[in-house]
């Protein structure tokens, strides 16, 4: 006890691996534990404290830096995650040591570390410090349990067989696996990461996923046989969901400059669910093949959209295409992707299925049309159209682009000619919108997860 009677207040260390997808969560989970009167601060690369779009003056969680190797450009100046990966894995944990050390001699010591799954040896550090330790998995438990299998060498690789089951999931196609394993050699440094994300895991105190209970019931139970699992999310802004923690409206960091004003305007003007909003994430991309089709089936069909293309991708579309679909059509190289999705005027979502975009949609009840491009997003639309039921895979031919003609016809079941299975859609996507409500307000299972961290921390 410190002040006389008054515990003091517990000093949380949150380590994201520097990209948006994996910021997001994580600084989100951060806020929850700040209005429950944890100290968070948020550790994060020299290079994108530099060069992101931040606001965390509002939300007193502190911001320290260590360094991936590449200070100056990051991924950037290392060209490759072939070249990245390994000196941010080298250069990194010396670093984040030091930041520690440096912690506790000024006077801060501390308490506890959550960091992301892709970087286990956070958790040695931690362990050489003494720290209590959360890893936090910001992919589905599918996907990780899949990962997990791999590197315990219960999934061999290459895949012999055309179907896999694993206990707690469906069974799984190769192709619904992610890609990272059912296409065995693609990209060998991202392999590694995920599969090695298991390598110390049953050295962690806890074992975080950014989920509610019910979406993945059976894998959580299964998984809880050996680690202690806890689910915490959907850790979305708060306004979105419980709406407990004042003005938390925004993730509070952007390696993208969002165009807000020019999204909101243009959806204001439009009827209810009659928007198809398309985006594909801060990191993946569809190419120009592909970027070609869904320009066409946006243009043939009589529908809105809002299309997010990042300005590196611009050149892929066809030529004219934004002038020759202004009238139905806004393309913005980046938007408020919460705010869209929660505006009455978006029907649909076309996404490559990201699992924070996942999440999103499905905590805000917007139907879904898959469209997944790599790594997990395979298994995660597998999960959105058989399991969760809130969306339609748009199937890709054989040589792995989906049509134009594909492309129309899911649009047309999911806002133009909605009929019994787009209607039963939209009934899903309510009742998992309401579950992930309940899982993050006052009692619910998400909630009740974090207090009882906090308590152990105390």
């Amino acid at each position: 006890m410190a002040d006389g009677n008054r515990p003091k207040t517990p000093h949380v260390l949150i380590l994201p691996y520097p990209s948006q997808g994996h910021i997001n969560p994580i600084l989100q989970f951060a806020k929850r534990l700040l209005s429950k009167g944890v100290k968070p601060a948020l550790v994060t690369t020299v290079y994108l404290s530099n060069s992101s779009f931040s606001d965390l003056s509002s939300t007193s969680i502190d911001l320290h830096t260590i360094s991936d190797g590449f200070d100056e450009g990051g991924s950037n100046q290392a060209g490759s995650s072939d070249a990245y990966l390994p000196t941010f894995w080298s250069v990194g944990p010396k670093s984040f040591a030091a930041l520690i050390k440096k912690l506790g001699e000024t006077g801060h010591p501390v308490d506890a570390l959550v960091y992301d799954g892709f970087m286990p040896w956070a958790l040695d550090v931690a362990k050489q410090f003494g720290i209590l330790s959360a890893v936090f998995f910001t992919q589905s438990c599918a996907v990780n349990s899949v990962y997990y299998h791999v590197c315990k060498g219960h999934l061999q690789l290459p895949l012999p067989e055309s179907r896999v089951s694993l206990p707690g999931l469906p069974p799984l196609q190769v192709s619904e696996l992610p890609s990272f394993v059912s296409i065995y050699g693609s990209y060998p440094a991202w392999f590694d990461v995920v599969v090695h994300q298991f390598s110390n895991v049953d050295g962690a105190d806890w074992v975080f996923f950014n989920i509610f209970y019910e979406l993945e019931q059976e894998a959580v139970d299964w998984m809880s046989k050996f680690w202690n699992v806890r689910t915490v999310g959907p850790t979305i802004s708060s306004m979105y969901l419980d709406k407990r923690i004042q003005n938390d409206k925004d993730y509070g960091i952007h390696l993208f400059k969002p165009n807000v004003s020019a999204c909101m305007n243009w959806l204001n003007g439009k009827p209810k669910d009659s928007v198809v909003y398309v985006s594909f994430g801060s990191y993946a991309s569809p190419g120009i093949e592909q970027t070609a089709e869904l320009a066409s089936a946006l243009k043939e069909t009589d529908v809105y959209f809002l299309w997010v293309v990042k300005e590196t991708e611009k050149a892929n579309l066809p030529n004219n295409f934004i002038e020759e679909t202004s009238e139905k059509g806004l393309v913005v190289s980046w938007c408020p992707q919460l705010e869209v999705l929660a505006h009455d005027s978006v029907g649909c979502f076309l996404t490559h299925c990201g699992f924070n975009s996942v999440l999103e949609a499905l905590s805000l009840g917007v139907p879904v049309l898959a469209m997944p491009i790599w790594t997990d997003q395979p298994t995660n639309a597998k999960y959105i159209e058989d399991v969760w039921g809130i969306g339609i895979r748009v199937r890709a031919d054989e040589d792995g682009i989906a049509r134009r003609e594909t492309i129309k016809q899911c649009i047309r079941e999911l806002v133009i000619e909605v009929g019994e299975k787009g209607n039963e859609i939209k009934k899903n996507s309510i009742k998992w919108k309401n579950l992930a409500k309940k899982a993050v307000d006052e009692g619910g299972r998400s909630d009740q997860n974090i207090d009882e961290f906090i308590a152990k921390l105390l």
